[in-house]
């Protein structure tokens, strides 16, 4: 029998959810969605390596190895939980939820609260730069604004707080964002300087 040590396992894992995350980027900006079965086959691919592979402090750490199926389900809630709200203002779509649900089934709970952060880092850089290529940045910046005070407006007079989106530079590939933030907390994480960790 073929004895693998804890860091190839981590190169192993990292492959996999590179792939799978560069796999729902393809799809994200070609058809603007994210399969469900590679969602689906990314999630229990992370459950089961927590689950099956050596303990250790996480898949990615300095010291790398499972942090268990109770770990790798709070990832997996957490990432779920976390991008909700954007998905109930329609800022986000479905596809991207489980996305970050899956990204946490590979990366445990405090991870992917450091992989939310930087995903959210990303995809503002992400609309800015999409924003001043198609010469909308003026635009984009006058609808933010309009959306804050109407929020903040409804809010103060008791009615419920919505975001009403107004077109300006069209839908973005959100699973670019999630897997800048997802292979930044994990290159972090390889260096003992991982947000959360």
């Amino acid at each position: 029998m073929v004895q693998i040590d804890a860091n190839s396992f981590s190169i192993l894992s990292a492959a996999l959810l590179g792939g799978l995350l560069i796999a729902a980027c393809w799809t994200d900006a070609r058809m603007r969605r994210i399969p469900n079965l590679l969602v689906l086959t990314g999630t229990l691919a992370g459950l089961a390596l927590n689950t099956m592979l050596p303990a250790g402090m996480g898949l990615f750490s300095t010291t790398p190895g499972a942090i268990g199926l109770v770990g790798a389900l709070g990832g997996c809630a957490l990432g779920l939980c976390a991008l909700l709200p954007l998905y109930l203002l329609r800022t986000i779509g479905a596809g991207d939820v489980k996305l970050m649900a899956m990204t946490g089934a590979f990366l445990g709970p405090a991870a992917i609260s450091g992989t939310v952060l930087l995903t959210l880092l990303a995809g503002g850089i992400l609309a800015l730069a999409v924003a001043i290529w198609q010469r909308v940045l003026r635009s984009a910046l006058t609808n933010a604004r309009t959306m804050i005070v109407h929020t903040m407006v409804s809010a103060l007079t008791g009615q419920r707080a919505h975001i009403d989106m107004l077109p300006t530079v069209g839908t973005l590939p959100y699973a670019l964002a999630i897997t800048a933030g997802a292979l930044l907390q994990i290159l972090l994480e390889r260096h003992d300087h991982a947000l959360f960790s």
